[in-house]
């Protein structure tokens, strides 16, 4: 039986209501409204760890995907292998660009094109994240993210029920939204869960190997991804929509569609 979507009024109101309440809270009614049709987003940072961890508590089969650039540091495989042992049941799928638009990136821009513009840098992020993750998004009814509102400025304004409507308007979740740094390490610690050994070198946001490094103790979380750009946005596209207006002919060529539609 179908599962009917939720509009803004009652992600609003569902909103208000869980503000206060912990994470499992949002989680539990969340997998109840709208399983199977609902997954869990992770990059394997440490956010995506406790949510998962919460989600597996309520459902041992909890889908999970993630989106393998092919860019990914070892670091990141080596925690999923250990994830993958500590919750055997859970559905993990690992998403991939795809292998023509991939291909038609790399042969336009060479591998290393998000050094040389932030144009550049949203295009490679556009082929080898945001379009595996929508194509992904177009078979779900919900999603869980481990995004917080203390990460970034673009994220201070989240709430733990939305409207994706870049994605189909289906249900956006994030049962962190009000957690702090320190409480989702507390959280780690609590229940001793594996993490992404770059945290231990510095590391405190991880993504793409080329696009990520270590950070002064007390820098903004985010600051080490795409260090080299200047008043750009710390975001990929996927939870923050991002102009395309800069890249979009040539992702449009990419992508094979025609341009003059």
């Amino acid at each position: 039986m179908a599962v009917e979507l939720i509009d803004e009024l009652e992600a609003g109101e569902l909103s208000v209501e869980f503000e206060g309440e912990e994470p499992q809270v949002v989680l539990e009614w969340a997998i109840e409204r709208f399983s199977p049709r609902i997954a869990i987003s992770t990059a394997f940072q440490v956010d995506g760890v406790v949510v998962l961890d919460m989600a597996a508590e309520i459902d041992p089969e909890i889908r999970v995907f993630s989106v393998d650039t092919g860019r990914l540091p070892q670091e990141t495989f080596d925690l999923i292998e250990r994830l993958r042992k500590r919750y055997p049941r859970m559905q993990l799928e690992l998403l991939a660009p795809d292998p023509l638009h991939l291909q038609r990136l790399v042969a336009r821009k060479g591998p290393n094109l998000f050094l040389e513009s932030v144009e550049n840098r949203l295009l490679c992020c556009n082929i080898r994240k945001v379009q595996p993750l929508t194509r992904h998004l177009a078979t779900l009814d919900a999603w869980i993210t481990g995004l917080r509102r203390d990460q970034w400025a673009t994220r201070t304004n989240i709430r733990k029920v939305e409207i994706d409507h870049d994605h189909g308007a289906i249900v956006k979740l994030n049962p962190l939204a009000e957690w702090t740094e320190d409480e989702v390490w507390a959280y780690v610690r609590e229940r001793d869960l594996p993490t992404n050994a770059l945290y231990d070198r510095g590391y405190t946001s991880i993504g793409c190997a080329p696009c990520t490094r270590p950070v002064a103790p007390g820098a903004p979380s985010r600051s080490g991804r795409w260090w080299w750009e200047t008043n750009a946005p710390k975001e990929c596209g996927i939870h923050c929509a991002i102009e395309t207006g800069g890249f979009e002919h040539e992702l449009h060529a990419i992508l094979g569609e025609d341009t003059h539609g």
